[in-house]
């Protein structure tokens, strides 16, 4: 992390924690919330950073910027830091616990939960320490951050209730996640809530003049819509090619629309997701193929998302168009959702064409067919 680099249009974010470092009084479980790619783990780490670090000053604090160059900077950026712990799916990887680095990295399970924070017996009889009830090592407290803390399962939920509830001292927990309604009301209720939105357009402005993206002049365009304010989705979009996936779908989807059924559009759709997925974990022999297929689908629903949002834009004052978009964005929602239900994703990408193509047709002055 380059401390040195200002967290990017999150200002009430930024305020409310850097009031909570300043008091000296800081509260010892957080949520941070909000869409994916707007700043939330790297607030969540400048926070941790700046709580550790003997060497934090008041503007250090109010500002929630770590100084630079420390030796408590260094180590943890050396990953050696004894009171710092992120706590992320992917750490099942290098597990002690077999069953743990052979099982599919889709959710972050109570045994991992065990090994990385809680402590206890392990689910194959082992006894694992409590590094959350562990005395600090530098007498500076100590800071867990969950990455994607939504993939909690409800064992391991269930079992961070005590803790939150007869917090250690001098310990702060931090969930970071983008589906906060998946935590369960009583994790929710136990900690203090930090709202994250997307940036607006000066902040991603400042974002785009700091560099570091290579973006085709042709497609910045696109990339700027497809992240609607989020740093992060313009990154994966420019990464995982989806400008090009725009490209060739946009006409197909138009013929469809207009009536002329294209059969093969759900193939390729399904099988645009699954190349992506191939890719990733041939990048990263750790990564989960089912986890790369959810990314997939997630982008490739977003990218249907902001056609629609496109739609509806441009349909206001026409009430056939409206009800027309509207039921397109209740076909994206059933998609989601027999996708979430495991279903088949090639079946599912051909049940969505074939909803696309029936709710596309709205009779002047109607309803969908069939709706």
């Amino acid at each position: 992390m380059d401390a040195g680099a200002p967290i990017l249009g999150q200002h009430r974010a930024i305020a409310a924690l850097g009031r909570a470092l300043a008091s000296g009084r800081v509260h010892h479980a957080w949520i941070l919330h909000g869409p994916p790619g707007v700043g939330k783990f790297r607030t969540a780490e400048a926070f941790a950073r700046t709580l550790l670090d003997p060497a934090s000053g008041e503007a250090h604090r109010a500002s929630v910027t770590p100084p630079a160059g420390t030796e408590t900077q260094r180590l943890i950026d050396a990953g050696t830091h004894p009171d710092f712990h992120v706590i992320r799916k992917e750490l099942a990887a290098s597990s002690e616990s077999r069953e743990l680095r052979e099982r599919k990295q889709l959710n972050i399970p109570l045994d991992l939960l065990r090994e990385r924070m809680l402590g206890g017996v392990a689910g194959d009889g082992r006894q694992l320490e409590s590094l959350v009830y562990r005395t600090a090592v530098r007498g500076r407290g100590k800071a867990f951050i969950i990455d994607e803390a939504e993939l909690l399962d409800a064992d391991a939920q269930n079992a961070m209730l005590k803790t939150l509830e007869e917090p250690p001292a001098g310990t702060v927990i931090v969930l970071v996640t983008a589906h906060e309604d998946r935590l369960l009301p009583t994790i929710r209720s136990r900690c203090q809530r930090v709202s994250f939105g997307p940036l607006d357009a000066a902040a991603m402005a400042a974002w785009w003049a700091r560099g570091g993206l290579d973006v085709p002049a042709d497609d910045r365009e696109f990339v700027q819509s497809f992240a609607e304010g989020s740093p992060g989705m313009a990154t994966r979009a420019v990464r995982h090619g989806i400008a090009a996936w725009h490209a060739e779908l946009s006409p197909l989807l138009d013929g469809v629309e207009s009536g002329d059924w294209h059969a093969g559009l759900a193939d390729r759709m399904a099988e645009l997701a699954d190349n992506l997925a191939a890719s990733i974990v041939d990048e990263d022999e750790h990564a989960s193929k089912e986890a790369a297929n959810r990314l997939a689908v997630r982008l490739m629903v977003r990218l249907l998302g902001m056609r629609v949002r496109r739609g509806l834009h441009a349909s206001a004052g026409d009430p056939s168009a409206l009800a027309r978009w509207l039921s397109l964005s209740e076909a994206l929602a059933e998609f989601e959702h027999h996708v979430r239900a495991n279903l088949n994703v090639k079946h599912a990408f051909a049940n969505l064409v074939a909803q696309w193509a029936e709710r596309a047709a709205v009779p002047a002055g109607g309803s969908p067919r069939g709706r």
